[in-house]
């Protein structure tokens, strides 16, 4: 798996490095991106996979919690099973690579499912990167850890999972704190296999009967954003650096009300207003608003629902030219000689100590999604066209890529 690794080279001053399941922890809670959930009962999952139909996707769920209805969990759980083992069958027949194949995750719904599911696919849990752990408490999460260490021992196989924070003890004021450190806890002993931390907004909209307006970010609902800040006090320490990723994006068409918040300037730059407009008519200006509070939150990684997401949100995890030159001069200059120095644009100051573990994360994040060049943007990716390019080029182009999504 590589990011963008079809695009010119123009758009890009440091390119993404490719990446599979084998890689190191932290590569990989860096590179699940936009990972898209699909319902264990949609047809066609390893067929999608195996034609790489949608040349963004690095990270995919197979779900068998909420997006599968009580009545059809027998039957979906039968039809996952199926197609981890045709998968492992394309693999181990060298029809699809290790290397061909997105970061796999199975979203289980209780631990009496997971046992069944890991002692049912045994060895063929080779071509999957891990289980996503819905509604996680201490005590049940202890539980699906302990099979999980168990199944990668059985097995030999390499093998995460990702708790999902989505519970009234987490959401509730009185409750919160404690419900935190004591699953801060089992994350602890288990460090090695967490690749991240999720946060089931839904869930927790769904306890207070409320739901996000597509001209809202999950940041605009007090009662959850209180919750969200706390995740990532008690999470995202220093000493522990685990990556929390973003709510899920759930809106792909709705009526709008509140005037749109993506500005004109870097397509107008680019002669390309209408590739706004269609950003703007397909409603991703919100999501493209909330990825960015999520990056600047400290959370990075987000669940989507529609692959058109998948571009959106991958253009806006690349660094920018400016953040990479900050963060080198930062990590250079660390040498006691200096506490502060201007940045190169002359438009801030760079400190040694207090930027430091910024300017780390930044570098990890150019690894995976690289860096654009300083005229580039993320406009420069969605309208699939380097800057400087003819006119006629670039409306050719923003066509053939409005037309995929």
């Amino acid at each position: 798996m590589q990011y963008f690794a079809t695009e010119t080279e123009a758009i890009f001053y440091k390119q993404p490095r490719n990446f599979t399941k084998l890689d190191t922890p932290d590569i990989l809670s860096y590179a699940l991106g936009a990972t898209l959930y699909m319902p264990a009962s949609m047809p066609n999952i390893i067929e999608m996979i195996y034609s790489q139909k949608y040349q963004d996707l690095k990270s995919l769920v197979i779900d068998l919690e909420d997006a599968v209805g009580d009545a059809e969990l027998a039957s979906c759980q039968e039809k996952l099973i199926q197609d981890i083992n045709a998968l492992y069958k394309l693999y181990v027949q060298k029809d699809i690579a290790l290397e061909d194949l997105p970061l796999l995750f199975i979203r289980v719904r209780s631990v009496e499912q997971f046992q069944l599911l890991t002692s049912e696919l045994g060895k063929h849990q080779e071509v999957i990167t891990g289980y996503v752990f819905p509604k996680f408490t201490a005590v049940q999460g202890r539980a699906y850890f302990e099979i999980l260490e168990q199944t990668i021992a059985q097995h030999q196989l390499t093998l995460y999972g990702m708790p999902i924070l989505e519970s009234q003890d987490i959401l509730y004021k009185e409750s919160r704190m404690t419900a935190l450190f004591a699953i801060k806890d089992v994350l602890r002993q288990y460090r090695k296999r967490v690749l991240n931390v999720r946060i089931g907004a839904t869930d927790f909209c769904g306890i207070y009967g409320i739901r996000r307006r597509v001209d809202a970010t999950i940041y605009d609902i007090a009662v959850i954003r209180d919750c969200i800040a706390d995740i990532v006090n008690v999470l995202g320490r220093e000493e522990d650096d685990f990556v929390i990723s973003g709510p899920v994006w759930e809106y792909f068409s709705n009526e709008r009300i509140l005037k749109p918040t993506l500005r004109a300037t870097p397509f107008s730059e680019k002669d390309a207003l209408f590739a706004r407009q269609a950003l703007l008519d397909d409603y991703l200006d919100g999501l493209m608003k909330e990825v960015m509070l999520d990056r600047q939150n400290g959370i990075l990684g987000k669940t989507i629902i529609h692959p058109s997401h998948l571009r959106i949100v991958h253009a806006l995890y690349v660094v920018s030219y400016e953040e990479y030159i900050d963060a080198i001069s930062i990590i250079e200059n660390n040498d006691g000689q200096k506490g502060v120095v201007k940045s190169q644009y002359a438009n801030k100051m760079n400190e040694m100590k207090p930027h430091m573990r910024w300017a780390q994360k930044v570098l990890r994040q150019a690894l995976i999604y690289g860096v654009y060049n300083e005229s580039a943007n993320f406009a420069s990716l969605l309208l699939n066209t380097p800057v400087g390019g003819s006119k006629d080029d670039q409306a050719q182009q923003q066509v053939e890529h409005y037309s995929r999504l």
